[in-house]
């Protein structure tokens, strides 16, 4: 009797192929966007920058030009990233793409993950002292045990 198993690929087994890396200004995002920047390169995978513009309707109802302020955020940030690919142009090279998505950290990036069919996702760890009672997004993402998950310091 021979025993005749069908292979099919599994995300993530072969090494990543979409890196995603949540990045919102801070020196821990940029850290952790440098880090899947190089992992990205290493595996020639594609690197997803996420930023995820908070929604915080009590300051829109305040009259607090919120949207405003994140898309600048945005925009800075994309300006960054390309500033610093044209710099390593011809030495590094990077696939990458930046996306926003809406929410709340946890709830954008696991949107951003599931969309863009991520097989690892990168963050820094949190700058906040409330997150080491409360669980940071980084705890929050390897708890939902979905895809691995690198904290960069």
């Amino acid at each position: 009797m021979t025993e005749h198993h069908s292979h099919q690929f599994e995300r993530g087994t072969d090494g990543p192929k979409v890196i995603v890396v949540g990045v919102d200004g801070s020196d821990t995002s940029m850290r952790a966007a440098a880090y899947a920047g190089g992992l990205a390169r290493r595996q020639r995978a594609l690197l997803a920058v996420v930023y995820v513009q908070p929604v915080m309707a009590a300051g829109a109802a305040m009259g607090a030009p919120v949207a405003e302020t994140t898309d600048e955020i945005a925009e800075e940030l994309i300006g960054y990233i390309r500033d610093a690919t044209e710099r390593l142009k011809g030495i590094f090279e990077v696939r990458w793409e930046f996306h926003t998505f809406r929410g709340d950290p946890y709830g954008g990036l696991v949107k951003a993950a599931d969309e863009l069919k991520a097989d690892a996702v990168v963050v820094g760890a949190s700058e906040q002292a409330g997150h080491r009672i409360v669980g940071s997004v980084a705890v929050r993402l390897v708890k939902a045990g979905r895809w691995p998950v690198t904290v960069v310091p």
